[in-house]
């Protein structure tokens, strides 16, 4: 496996190095994140369960946070040291990438906290078995997968996104973040062969279309249904800027996670669903293609950006572009890659500190991580690079 591993990583490196001229800018570009990640590398402490989130305005280093249950974001780290290891072929990004996902074996062996578990395991562990084809890590994924399907509640039809947070929405809540995490359910049905998780996936996503979603093509963060009978309830907010107003990154995770739910189920309402919110976010982008965290935040232009929704957004629409015909298809393509360069000629981090981009909102209304480096902002960037590089190369964009 490895011997293979590594010969599909020169013949990589030598399509790259005979490709032409207009792919210059995505080398370049990965080329810069694998020197950025190599410095971090260098910066962070040499403990494996110490994973980088954020970088603050006024910093030049990664804020380093202990791995736990209540930290969402520590399969990010890892998921970029594996696509590093996929474009350089360097060691040293594997072996890293080994021991920052395998700090998180404990997370696999539930009760899953709440749907981040998703984010956490497939990010590390689905890229790690994805260029390795461990046994082990792919056992890992399908423990998460169990646990994760204990969160779904039939009545609602959809997994309880937080189950902290009943008491605060007196309800069952499902967030639209949750749409990403059906991957890991749809990947347990492919490899385990049983369809209770893929039935769970849509069961999810269909009722997320249905209720999470406005008559404009708009996103409620939230959707609320009743204990214990699953009557939905309310769409609400918890991290935009109001109920009614479209948060950024709540759309990014839409059009990521209905393009997703295509890849895996063919069905066409997905793709569809997955383009027209897709072009309801691209119309009311500005100028530089980097939202600003809310559509509907009144202080626009002055309000802060949201790099991490670009990123989310590029991937996705590279993916999109490939389930589309005509001129469907190139529009989602070019706009993809328009995002990308903007991000790479406006809000690269470069000397500033080690991550890849600036300016991305986490929480605002909590007054959390506004205009910092943020670890899934990177994530998504370096997925969405590897994705353009692989079309790029004639491949499939997911490898």
């Amino acid at each position: 496996m490895i011997r293979e591993i590594t010969t599909l990583f020169a013949l990589a490196a030598a399509t790259a190095a005979c490709a032409p001229a207009e792919n210059d800018f995505t080398t370049a570009a990965l080329d810069y994140c694998a020197a950025q990640s190599r410095r971090s590398l260098d910066e962070l402490p040499a403990d494996y369960t110490v994973t980088p989130r954020n970088v603050a305005p006024d910093a030049a280093q990664w804020h380093a946070r202990p791995v736990c249950k209540e930290e969402w974001t520590e399969g990010f780290w890892p998921g970029i040291l594996w696509y590093d290891y996929e474009y350089t072929g360097d060691e040293r990004f594997r072996t890293a990438a080994e021991g920052y996902t395998e700090a998180l074996d404990f997370i696999t062996r539930g009760p899953a906290y709440d749907h981040d578990t998703g984010f956490i395991i497939f990010c590390s562990y689905g890229n790690g078995y994805r260029l390795t084809g461990r046994d082990d890590y792919r056992e890992a994924i399908l423990r998460t997968a169990d646990y994760m399907a204990e969160l779904f509640n039939p009545a609602a039809g959809t997994i309880l996104s937080w189950p902290r947070e009943v008491p605060t929405f007196d309800g069952h809540n499902t967030i639209m973040d949750n749409m990403i995490n059906l991957e890991t359910l749809f990947w347990a049905a492919e490899q385990t062969g049983d369809r209770r998780y893929a039935d769970i996936a849509r069961s999810h996503a269909d009722r997320t279309m249905l209720n999470n979603f406005r008559e404009d093509g708009t996103s409620y963060h939230v959707a609320v249904y009743a204990l214990p009978g699953g009557e939905f309830l309310r769409g609400c907010t918890h991290q935009g800027y109001a109920d009614d107003s479209m948060w950024a990154r709540g759309q990014a995770w839409g059009i990521y996670g209905f393009t997703m739910c295509y890849r895996f189920t063919g069905d066409e309402r997905y793709r569809d669903f997955a383009a027209r919110i897709a072009d309801v976010y691209m119309e009311r982008l500005p100028a530089d293609m980097v939202p600003y965290w809310d559509f509907d935040d009144p202080r626009i232009p002055d309000a802060p950006h949201d790099a991490s929704a670009a990123a989310v957004v590029a991937s996705a629409l590279l993916e999109l572009s490939t389930y589309c015909e005509g001129d469907t298809s190139a529009r989602f393509r070019d706009s993809a890659e328009r995002m990308l360069r903007s991000l790479d000629a406006g809000y690269r981090s470069g000397e500033r500190n080690p991550s890849f981009l600036l300016h991305s909102t986490g929480h605002h209304p909590a007054g959390s991580e506004i205009d910092y480096s943020i670890i899934y902002a990177d994530y998504y960037f370096i997925e969405a690079l590897m994705r353009l590089h692989r079309l790029e190369q004639g491949l499939p964009v997911v490898g």
